[in-house]
């Protein structure tokens, strides 16, 4: 079982037909449905066979049911707290499966308060996966470090560049070192950021960096991608760190080729 701890959004994928027009209508392909980074890779975990809870703050308006009867669907368990609020939204806009800008409302997410963590959340979960976005934010940030002490192998997706500079690059390399986590995540931009690991003193953590088309990297070697007609690039990221946390490299590819053959970000 691998616990994923952050956000449970509502996902809004918008692939607008062409330019977007000022004032009137312009014809798009949307899909609506449960996302975020922390449910899209639980949802990709139990795609590809494993086992995931996400734990995850969850808001009290109807698409906080829209999102958690999708994700149950999708066999992730879930747990975490009710709080009186709404459900964040991100609207992606996505560029014909070349590219995805995002439109983000954190909703109730970032509300996670670590004296809320409950231990039958983490019981059977072998190791955590965290996005950066609950590294970087109060109280979830909270919640993050203290699931993070009691579980034994922890993985980190740097998640965000506008994240990580409004939080400060030298402190989460900071944060990094001090959780040493096996796998670090990201894509060329954030890894770029974040720096080298190793003059972090973290040695012993695996940089892994998605390069889109471009396949991945890890400890020097390049992976080509798997053949794939792109249509929309939205959590490719994220299927890619399932399918790596699941079945290393190979696995990886395979399920960021099936993510962007398709809408939206769950499989």
């Amino acid at each position: 079982m691998i616990c994923v701890l952050g956000d449970a959004h509502l996902d809004v994928v918008v692939c607008p037909a062409g330019p977007i027009v000022e004032e009137t209508d312009t014809p798009s392909r949307i899909s609506v449905g449960a996302g975020g980074q922390a449910a899209n890779v639980a949802a990709w975990i139990t795609a590809l066979g494993g086992r995931a809870r996400l734990i995850a703050a969850r808001g009290t308006d109807p698409a906080s049911r829209l999102v958690a009867d999708d994700l149950a669907r999708r066999g992730v368990d879930i747990a975490g707290p009710v709080i009186d609020g709404q459900t964040g939204v991100v609207v992606s806009l996505s560029d014909g499966g070349v590219s995805r800008s995002m439109l983000t409302d954190r909703g109730v997410g970032p509300l996670l308060d670590a004296t809320a963590l409950a231990d039958e959340w983490l019981d059977g979960c072998t190791s955590l996966h965290l996005p950066a976005y609950s590294l970087v934010r109060e109280p979830v940030a909270g919640a993050a470090l203290a699931a993070a002490r009691r579980l034994p192998r922890l993985s980190i997706d740097l998640s965000s560049t506008a994240a990580l500079a409004e939080y400060g690059v030298d402190r989460f390399r900071a944060l990094l070192t001090r959780l040493r986590p096996q796998i670090v995540f990201g894509n060329e931009a954030e890894a770029a950021l974040v720096g080298d690991l190793a003059g972090s003193g973290l040695a012993g953590s695996d940089l892994v960096v998605k390069l889109g088309p471009g396949g991945a990297r890890a400890n020097g070697r390049v992976h080509a991608a798997h053949p794939a007609r792109a249509v929309d690039p939205t959590g490719a990221g994220d299927a890619f760190a399932a399918g790596y946390l699941l079945g290393g490299m190979t696995l990886g590819l395979e399920a960021a080729a099936r993510a962007v053959a398709q809408m939206g970000a769950m499989p």
